[in-house]
């Protein structure tokens, strides 16, 4: 089957209506939202509903590198690669049930700010605000790039420089203007976007490949033909040693495999892989940031349960996809040598990462062609706003306002969208890097890399979250101990490159043959254990720390009685968070429109003459709002989060018979595709 060249004029209609329909509705929720107070601006103002906090999550999370990289391993390897979707499933419920109430209760905006609150002392805020910073921008942000990147250039031919750039600055204006409203509103749209068009192509491959059965079936024998190709391309060499790497593997078809599988060993999986996933889906900002956004907790669980079932499509739209990809396109997919991969895809170490959008183009007729490259922008756009709002947040209310900590808020919003601007440029310059870091298995590279370096960070977050005695002191030293090192394992990996397949592997035994998910279990372990000894040797942490951080001050909270009703009234813009003391107070439902309009500082006669800066103002929707000038009492925060925090009771039985049904799904689908 040969694939399309280019796309046509039609396909070039459809990415443009979405173009101009994500931009419509970015603008419209950019005017509707309240983007003029921090939390407005950062958390959506706490307004948002299940269904779309749901579907902010999964496509904030489904990435262009899922598309490239799921479909890619699922091409090389199989479906076990479908096991980190799966086990998304169960650690989304451990967020909205465990995690959540707990950063409700701190009154959090961002991770470093909850370790802050729960250790006191700046060290481990400023550690963890500065290695999320890092990641987002030289992983999240480098390997999205690429990938987007690969699937234009393979379906429009266009310029890698050209489109990226122009994708970026698209984005970014949402990010800019909007906030986190913008972005979770133009999320749903992405999110209807993305699962249609994937499932339109899943549905029209498996039709030509003869249904589930027939990809069992032919995926066992979907190997290149090496006679060939070695005929059409005389100049090319074979080596024996290749060979191994060009069949099917005997375990493909089932997710967790032995113990000693080069892909997905099943102790490294569950003892490694699952503490290190556990950082980003219960303390990555990213993710936890648009759960923060919800109304309450009803609204925090029901999203997490959406997300959930949702985090179980992506084994059928994009990795079954990759597998049928590779029936299809052995040839060229899975090639028989180094310089036969440079040859189609110009990178000697594999050319799966072309299996989705090789598919696409040869299955998909012209106009559905063009919906999926809109589904890819789609996938590209939501992971890239999503990142640049977690990291503007992150770098606004942990570095910024720790150097300026009487900044007023109109300066917390302007630093906060200038900080989108200098990560969008940082983006633009890591271009020419991207463009090297073509490889093979595009997804195992980036878990790789994560698992080097997040496994002690989760390890930090469980013990803070579930032991009160856990202090500063021992979160630091566990901290630093797993950060050592990981980071001199990941150096040794990148000084110890696996070679190619027609290369001697010299690489040493401790390198060659431990795989990175038993590496993320030690240093999980390790970083845990140094953290509970040093913990116990030392004075134990402050009974306010213990109270308003951990989930045992969250079961002793003091029980207040609310009004029955499976929906709250939504809060009046909560600016609740102590840490984020914004030199005033939040308006209660007692204050008076008369009052509020008296309280409001008199601007700058400079400021108000100005008409560029007007102009602004108008347009970012920057303004010394009341809301942003008075702190509210004590007791109103413990309103404010009380609030936030009530579920009535025939709401917590739904909420209860969905998790229990969710948790068994995922269960389910595990041992079904193991045994």
């Amino acid at each position: 089957m040969a694939a399309s060249a280019t796309m046509e004029a039609a396909d070039i209609i459809v990415v443009t209506v979405y173009f101009l329909l994500v931009l419509a509705i970015g603008l419209l929720a950019m005017w509707k939202a309240n983007r003029g107070t921090v939390s407005g601006y950062f958390l959506a103002g706490r307004s948002m509903n299940w269904a779309a906090v749901g579907a902010s999550l999964f496509v904030s999370n489904i990435g262009s590198e899922h598309f490239i990289g799921l479909a890619g391993s699922g091409a090389a390897s199989g479906i076990s690669v479908a096991a980190w979707e799966l086990n998304a499933l169960l650690l989304l419920q451990l967020l909205g049930w465990l995690f959540i109430p707990v950063y409700i209760q701190s009154g959090v905006y961002t991770m470093p700010e909850y370790l802050s609150k729960r250790f006191g002392g700046k060290r481990l805020k400023v550690y963890f605000a500065t290695l999320s910073l890092v990641l987002y921008i030289f992983t999240k942000l480098s390997v999205n790039l690429y990938t987007g990147a690969l699937f234009i250039q393979e379906s429009l031919g266009w310029n890698l420089y050209l489109s990226i750039i122009l994708l970026i600055a698209m984005t970014a204006v949402l990010t800019v203007t909007g906030g986190l409203a913008a972005v979770i509103y133009t999320d749903v749209i992405q999110a209807v976007l993305m699962i249609g068009g994937a499932l339109t192509l899943t549905a029209m491959s498996l039709v030509k490949v003869g249904g589930l059965q027939g990809v069992w079936t032919k995926y066992s024998q979907a190997s290149p033909n090496i006679t060939s190709i070695m005929s059409s391309r005389p100049n090319l060499s074979f080596a024996d040693s290749c060979l191994l790497h060009l069949r099917p593997k005997p375990a493909a078809l089932k997710i967790l495999r032995g113990a000693s599988d080069p892909d997905l060993p099943w102790p490294g999986f569950l003892l490694g892989q699952t503490p290190a996933s556990l950082w980003y889906w219960c303390a990555d900002q990213v993710i936890v940031q648009r759960v923060l956004a919800a109304k309450n907790m009803a609204h925090v669980k029901g999203s997490t349960i959406m997300a959930g079932f949702l985090k179980i499509l992506p084994m059928f739209i994009i990795v079954i996809p990759g597998m049928i990809s590779r029936i299809f396109f052995a040839d060229d997919l899975i090639c028989i040598s180094p310089e036969h991969c440079a040859e189609v895809c110009g990178s000697p170490a594999g050319c799966t990462n072309l299996a989705y959008p090789r598919l696409v183009m040869s299955v998909l007729p012209v106009g559905l062609r063009g919906l999926m490259l809109a589904v890819m922008i789609a996938a590209l756009m939501s992971d890239l706003d999503s990142i640049f709002n977690s990291a503007s947040t992150i770098f606004t209310l942990d570095v910024y306002k720790m150097l300026r900590a009487r900044a007023t808020s109109r300066e917390l919003l302007i630093v906060g969208r200038l900080a989108v601007v200098f990560v969008v440029v940082i983006s633009i310059a890591w271009v020419p890097v991207i463009i090297e870091m073509q490889g093979g298995q595009m997804f195992y590279y980036t878990q790789e890399v994560s698992n080097y370096l997040t496994p002690p960070i989760a390890a930090m977050f469980l013990l803070a979250v579930l032991w009160h005695r856990c202090n500063e002191t021992g979160a630091f030293w566990g901290a630093l101990t797993g950060f050592v090192l990981g980071t001199v394992r990941l150096a040794l990996a990148f000084v110890y490159r696996e070679p190619h397949c027609d290369q001697p592997d010299t690489r040493p035994s401790f390198i060659k043959d431990v795989h990175f998910m038993y590496v993320a279990a030690v240093l999980f372990w390790i970083s845990g254990l140094v953290t509970v000894v040093v913990s116990l040797l030392t004075p134990p942490p402050t009974e306010e720390q213990i109270q308003t951080a951990t989930f045992w001050g969250l079961r002793n909270r003091k029980k207040r009685i609310l009004p029955e009703s499976n929906e709250l009234k939504p809060l009046n813009d909560p600016e609740v968070n102590s840490n984020a003391n914004l030199n005033g107070k939040t308006p209660t439902s007692e204050c008076s429109a008369a009052e509020i309009q008296n309280r409001r500082p008199k601007q700058n006669d400079v400021i108000a003459n100005s008409k560029c800066l007007r102009v602004v103002n108008w347009f970012c929707k920057i303004n010394e709002d009341p809301a942003s000038t008075y702190k509210p009492s004590a007791q109103e925060q413990e309103r404010m989060v009380d609030e936030l925090l009530y579920e009535s009771p025939k709401m917590k039985i739904v909420l209860n018979f969905a998790l229990a049904l969710i948790c068994g799904v995922g269960v389910f689908l595990f041992v079904y595709f193991t045994l």
